[in-house]
């Protein structure tokens, strides 16, 4: 089974009589494939940008079959420059654009397979379908309904049921957008305001898990200090909603399973 990173060199050239093609290099092309970082160092590398990124977080990544690093003889991960790229690419495809995991592994093996530049950040609905390009920034009330397609009205009513929530000038995270989505797709199952406001509730009542748990992680002292203790508990955090999300969906998953 092939896996990221393994084509065929470029310096490689097949024997006599060997008719088989040579292999594309994978996406990054022309970036460095000598594995020379821990998974330490790449967690170092990628927490600028993506601050709530963790172990479990890369691991699960490369059991997705995102990347695949090298291993030591002892079993460690060693990751090279285009590992990193790769990893960059997914969790900023999941921050920014909302996609699911299939979806980038669909545009990676696009850019895989011989595609010039990377795709453009667009929204995904429940099922996958790219929709249109991420906003950033925050939004105001039409702005959000135009590109969610839904009314002004509609907005409002979510808004009161705590779905989404506006700052002071009356503006929408961009995490809104998805947030609107799919109370719309789960509105085309008889999923109304009502039930909404349950599955809402739940969530609180994660967050509140999370609070608990990451409030004693939060350091006092000097700001060096206290700075890397902020950084902790946003990773333990991190951690914590992605094992949240992915019990909560395990546990749908099984419920439905034993209705059929």
């Amino acid at each position: 089974m092939s896996v990221p990173g393994s084509a065929r060199r470029s310096d490689e050239s097949p024997g006599a009589g060997d008719d088989a093609p040579v292999v594309a290099e994978p996406w990054p092309r022309g970036v460095s494939r000598n594995p020379t970082m821990n998974i330490g160092a790449v967690l170092a590398v990628l927490k600028r940008e993506f601050p709530a990124v963790s172990h479990s977080k890369l691991r699960f990544l490369e059991d997705q079959g995102l990347v695949a690093p090298r291993r030591t003889p002892a079993g460690y991960r060693v990751f090279c420059q285009a590992d990193v790229e790769r990893l960059r690419f997914a969790l900023a495809a999941q921050r920014d654009s909302f996609l699911p995991l299939r979806v980038i592994r669909e545009r990676l093996a696009e850019l895989d397979s011989g595609a010039e530049s990377a795709p453009e950040a667009r929204l995904a609905s429940a099922d996958g379908e790219l929709t249109g390009a991420l906003p950033r920034g925050r939004l105001h009330a039409a702005e959000l309904a135009e590109l969610t397609g839904v009314t002004v009205e509609r907005v409002g009513e979510l808004a009161s049921a705590g779905l989404i929530s506006a700052d002071a000038a009356g503006r929408y995270p961009s995490a809104a957008v998805a947030i609107v989505q799919l109370a719309q797709d789960l509105g085309t199952h008889g999923i109304d305001t009502r039930h909404l406001r349950l599955m809402r509730a739940a969530a609180d009542r994660q967050v509140d898990v999370v609070a608990q748990i990451v409030a004693p992680l939060r350091g006092h002292g000097n700001a060096q200090s206290a700075a890397v203790s902020r950084e902790r508990a946003t990773a333990v955090a991190g951690d914590l909603t992605e094992l949240l999300s992915r019990l909560h969906g395990a546990l749908v998953r099984a419920g439905v399973e034993r209705l059929t």
